[in-house]
């Protein structure tokens, strides 16, 4: 199957890119595709902890299980007030 991947502030720095297409195969989690960008982008591991997720523009968990077509975003942890 394929999906959409979002990322946004320093994780797109990290990656280079604010948006990505990956195939997954068929019983696919989001927890497989973050560690399947963490192995391509090591600078994403520090996150692992930190990062919330959303699929199809409603926040998830990491055990989701993915659809093709899924547009999955990942947003690290902001701070401010």
């Amino acid at each position: 199957m394929r999906v959409t991947v979002r990322l946004f502030a320093r994780l797109r720095d990290i990656v280079g890119a604010a948006r990505l297409t990956r195939e997954l195969p068929e019983d696919a989690t989001a927890r497989l595709l973050w560690n399947t960008l963490a192995e391509e982008h090591a600078g994403l591991v520090a996150y692992r902890d930190a990062v919330s997720i959303a699929v199809n523009a409603e926040y998830s968990k990491m055990n989701r299980r993915l659809a093709d077509g899924d547009e999955v975003a990942f947003l690290p942890p902001v701070s401010g007030g």
